[in-house]
C-alpha cells in the first residue's frame, strides 16, 4: 500500500509541473485546447489525491492479492504522465 501511495505522490508531483506549464501556456496564448489540458491534469490530480486517501483509509478492506494490480495501474499512469511531461517540455 505504501508503494502505491509513493507512486501516486510522484504522479501528483509530475501533474503539478504539467499544470504549471499548461497555465503558463494558457496565459500567453488563451487557447481553449490548453484549458482542456488544465482540466485533464486537474482531474488526474484529484484522482490521485482521492486514491491516496482511500488507500490509507480503507487499507484493511483491500485484499492483498489486489495490490500488485494497483501497483501496475499506478505505475502505468506515472509512466504515461512522465511521457506526456517529456513531450510537453
Amino acid at each position: 500500500m505504501q508503494i502505491i501511495a509513493a507512486i501516486s505522490f510522484v504522479t501528483i508531483a509530475l501533474l503539478i509541473i504539467l499544470l504549471s506549464i499548461y497555465i503558463r501556456i494558457y496565459r500567453k496564448s488563451k487557447a481553449e485546447f490548453t484549458l482542456g489540458l488544465i482540466f485533464f491534469a486537474g482531474m488526474l490530480m484529484l484522482h490521485n489525491v482521492i486514491a491516496i486517501y482511500a488507500y490509507f483509509l480503507m487499507a484493511p478492506l483491500y485484499n492483498v492479492a489486489l495490490l500488485p494490480y494497483f501497483v501496475a495501474i499506478h505505475g502505468a499512469e506515472v509512466i504515461g504522465i512522465a511521457a506526456l511531461l517529456r513531450v510537453t517540455i
